[in-house]
């Protein structure tokens, strides 16, 4: 396997769908997988390890789920063709407790654990397509700083220009949660166009899917720290929680409408605005006073 060949399979990896539910359990492992080359140069990390530090991830940046799985990824990533487990198991049907009691390891193939142990660029090339292909860049450094990747430098990646001019002028510039807008000559700074379904899970570059906001409730958004309801009221989650700007910045506006835009064709369409909710929001609400 050449470096382009990994570069697309790393790109078209076969995730689990439902709908529009997200599944980034592989897009975790991986990175996983990217931090244990960086830390110790060992390609096998032992499953039990895995377990915890996998669902931990899922809890903290997945969708709120009853119950997690990691040993699906850790035994179905093989069939992409750039993973592979050091004994037999039950590919159809993987078992969490004979994966625990066997202390079954998984890695890279030793070909691909080859290229990214020798090429530092491609190591971060590689970091940076799992996290643009699957995450919002607002949660990038979160997501880096948790499964405990260094890295020297962080590639932005670019935007389309279009879709923010058109979701910023329809909120009039201003946050659609706060009302924020500072410019520092003519230049605005400090407000954002959000996607409400992320571009990550097919959500489109249209207004019907955008919010203008600042970047501190961008930020919160994309955690599922608040969401917008089907009323567009703004619902912060019951385990939000802080001290120093938590009333001012959040609980304030608990239960208040998000701003309109300028245009009735620009308000949210419900279907993505229930997709926040089921896919990103840390729910359950709060109750409105």
């Amino acid at each position: 396997m050449n470096i382009p060949e990994l570069k697309e399979k790393i790109d078209s990896l076969t995730i689990w769908k439902k709908g529009d539910q997200r599944a980034p359990h592989k897009p975790l492992l991986i990175l996983l997988a990217l931090v244990q080359i960086q830390s110790n140069n060992s390609r096998f990390l032992e499953y039990g390890f895995v377990r915890e530090k996998l669902i931990e991830l899922l809890r903290e940046y997945g969708p709120v789920r009853k119950s997690y799985h990691p040993e699906e990824p850790f035994v179905r990533l093989k069939n992409d063709g750039i993973w592979e487990l050091n004994a037999e198991v039950n590919y159809r049907n993987p078992s969490n407790k004979l994966l625990l009691a066997n202390n079954v390891a998984g890695g890279f193939t030793e070909e691909v654990f080859d290229h990214l142990k020798a090429n530092q660029q491609l190591f971060q090339e590689i970091a940076h397509l799992i996290l643009d292909k699957h995450f919002p860049e607002t949660i990038h450094e979160d997501i880096i700083e948790s499964v405990g990747l260094d890295f020297n430098f962080y590639r932005k990646r670019k935007r389309n220009p279009y879709f923010r001019e058109r979701i910023l002028r329809a909120y009039g510039y201003s946050c659609a949660i706060c009302g924020f807008n500072v410019r520092l000559a003519h230049t605005l700074v400090g407000v954002e166009a959000a996607h409400i379904k992320w571009h990550q899970a097919g959500g489109p570059d249209e207004e019907e899917n955008g919010l203008a906001l600042c970047s501190l409730h961008h930020k919160l958004f994309d955690r599922g720290v608040f969401t917008i309801s089907k009323d567009r009221r703004m619902i912060v989650s019951q385990d939000a929680h802080g001290t120093q700007g938590f009333k001012e910045m959040l609980l304030s506006f608990h239960g208040q409408m998000v701003r309109k835009p300028i245009e009735t064709v620009y308000t949210p369409h419900n279907s993505y605005l229930d997709w926040h909710v089921r896919e990103v929001f840390k729910g359950p609400e709060r109750y409105v006073i």
